[in-house]
């Protein structure tokens, strides 16, 4: 059956911050036929959409926006305390830790509510609380959106790194991920507790040794006590990267702001929480017309209603110019603005 495009489709519905800006033409895909066939429609412009929950619009698309709803999971191996789960690239991320959860499959508990689709896991190399998606993966499928031709990429090809990933970097634009494959445990799981937050939360409720379902339940209730909810207020999560710095900097800092946190990454390396630096700058709570930083954390750019994508734009380019003035760090959104 060929698939449907939609002209001048509003794009509001399908990006978190509920921005409603206008894509030229727009598809949806369930399958990798269906994916070939929207990039035999020869346009020269083209951008792979998943949720929606790591892309600004800031003014109209002129191209095709093709919406990857690939769904399916499925188990290829299991063995000893082992499983590998193959999980189609437009399935929702939470629903797939979730899933996992109920199948008793451990090693994505951490990553809880994080919003967007699977395919956008690599992309970014998601993390939270102690855990990022790298640990995890062993290989993806992506589609060459040039030659049409599958190509598997494991995860050395896939040049992990903090929130980057070689489809941000030398391959980016140019490939379409179709689906996933992570290695997780059935027994014997290895909870990652580090993270001070998740400790706290498992302490206060009284437990001592948690399930994968009991530190994701409080993974959650740490992310909805810090972050809204895109249904209620638009916003795309953390829109700032935590800056990676010299140590000579970091104590440079240190000398004129005692209270400044770091974390120690490498030898040579400390990261700066970059909501710290932009809430030391006064920018808390900040609102515009529709649009502002949410009052819980300094980190989230959000639109109350009405605002525009240039108008976020235009507020992450202040903030970015307030901290390098103040602290000679220039803050990397980790959303892609288009």
């Amino acid at each position: 059956m060929p698939i449907q495009v939609i002209k001048n489709q509003s794009l509001k519905a399908f990006n978190t911050f509920g921005v409603n800006e206008i894509a030229d033409s727009f598809v949806e895909v369930s399958n990798v036929e269906e994916l070939k066939q929207a990039l035999d429609l020869g346009f020269d412009h083209r951008l792979i959409l998943g949720g929606g929950s790591n892309v600004l619009f800031a003014k109209r698309f002129e191209g095709l926006v093709i919406r990857n709803r690939i769904l399916g999971i499925r188990k290829l191996e299991h063995a000893e305390n082992q499983v590998v789960v193959e999980v189609g690239a437009g399935e929702n991320w939470h629903e797939f830790v979730r899933w996992c959860l109920s199948s008793g499959f451990g090693g994505l508990e951490n990553l809880s509510l994080i919003p967007g689709t699977v395919g956008a896991a690599p992309i970014q190399n998601i993390g939270a609380y102690g855990v990022e998606q790298d640990q995890l993966f062993i290989s993806l499928e992506a589609l060459d959106l040039q030659s049409g031709e599958l190509k598997t990429f494991e995860k050395t090809d896939c040049q992990f790194d903090y929130r980057h990933s070689v489809f941000k970097g030398t391959l980016k634009g140019r490939y379409c991920i179709t689906l996933v494959r992570y290695r997780l445990t059935t027994k014997g799981h290895k909870l990652n507790l580090s993270y001070g937050a998740v400790s706290e939360t498992l302490e206060r409720a009284g437990i001592g040794d948690p399930t994968i379902e009991e530190v994701s339940d409080a993974v959650i209730s740490i992310r909805q006590s810090k972050l809204p909810d895109p249904a209620q207020i638009g916003n795309a999560g953390s829109f700032f990267k935590n800056p990676i710095v010299p140590n000579d900097l970091y104590d440079q800092l240190q000398r004129n702001y005692s209270s400044i946190p770091g974390y120690k990454i490498s030898e040579d390396n400390v990261k700066i929480p970059a909501g710290w630096l932009i809430e030391t700058c006064g920018w808390k709570g900040y609102r515009s017309n529709g649009v502002g930083i949410y009052e819980r954390h300094a980190l989230v750019l959000v639109n109350h209603g009405g605002g525009s994508g240039s108008e976020l734009r235009a507020l992450a380019e202040k903030i970015i110019e307030s901290v390098k003035g103040r602290f000679g760090i220039t803050l990397i959104p980790e959303v892609n603005i288009i």
